[in-house]
């Protein structure tokens, strides 16, 4: 086994989960770079200063999450911190799309239930799995920690307040899926919680990214600041949170 903590990112070949991947090699991670294509994976690997290795991980394939977690054990003999990056905010027919004129072809009442079956696989049952399989080897770390990368639309809270600027793009695909993840996230850190495992969920805000069409307002050194302060959190950190880089959000 290595000296070195070993952090696993997926959804990393591009966007915020390659800049935490960056990052957390910054501060002397061995990282793994899951990705769903092992050559892009790769690619973003090369991009990174720092100690990275791409891991070919589909979140929505159990036997890429198997494999995944073999290798990890049989190469690196340990993991730290599990950052579930990996997301989908639809299947490809919000393409050139604004985010508003999405939200319009997407609400309860004329939502394709097999986009939202895909957006739920990938955003919610990919955690999931990759949680379950990845858990093991997180037991055995000395202070491992998990972070969900959620999204401040799924805060039932704020979309409950007729004020709130997001309220009229929720709807049962990518928003209910980051409100699903939230649950996950507190049974996670409810199950954990009498170990040394923190599990929180991180909002990276409004990033440009093409989760969204790269309409968003932040960058992506912006957007990975809270997740990966969640990954390095000491022993004296909280558990079972929900926050951005500005403080805490409500669930």
């Amino acid at each position: 086994m290595q000296d070195k903590p070993v952090a696993l990112v997926t959804g990393a070949n591009q966007g915020i989960g390659l800049q935490i991947a960056k990052d957390l090699a910054a501060h002397g991670f061995t990282v793994l770079v899951g990705s769903r294509n092992l050559e892009r994976g790769e690619e973003a690997a090369r991009t990174i200063d720092g100690d990275a290795h791409s891991l070919r991980l589909d979140v929505t394939d159990l036997a890429s999450i198997s494999a995944a977690a073999e290798r990890i054990r049989g190469e690196f003999g340990r993991l730290d911190v599990l950052v579930n990056n990996a997301a989908i905010s639809n299947t490809g027919r919000a393409t050139g799309m604004t985010v508003e004129e999405y939200a319009r072809t997407s609400a309860a009442s004329n939502a394709s239930l097999d986009e939202v079956r895909a957006i739920w696989e990938t955003n919610v049952f990919g955690v999931l799995a990759v949680y379950q399989a990845m858990l093991p080897l997180l037991r055995e770390a000395p202070a491992a920690r998990i972070v969900n990368v959620s999204s401040g639309v799924g805060s039932l809270t704020r979309v409950s307040e007729p004020s709130y600027p997001y309220r009229s793009i929720f709807g049962p695909g990518y928003a209910a899926s980051k409100t699903a993840l939230n649950a996950m996230t507190l049974a996670m850190a409810i199950e954990l919680e009498s170990t040394g495992i923190k599990v929180n969920a991180a909002c990276p805000g409004h990033t440009r990214t093409n989760l969204n069409n790269y309409s968003g307002t932040q960058t992506v050194e912006e957007g990975a600041r809270e997740p990966v302060r969640l990954a390095m959190l000491g022993p004296d950190g909280p558990t079972g949170t929900f926050s951005n880089s500005a403080g805490p959000l409500p669930w």
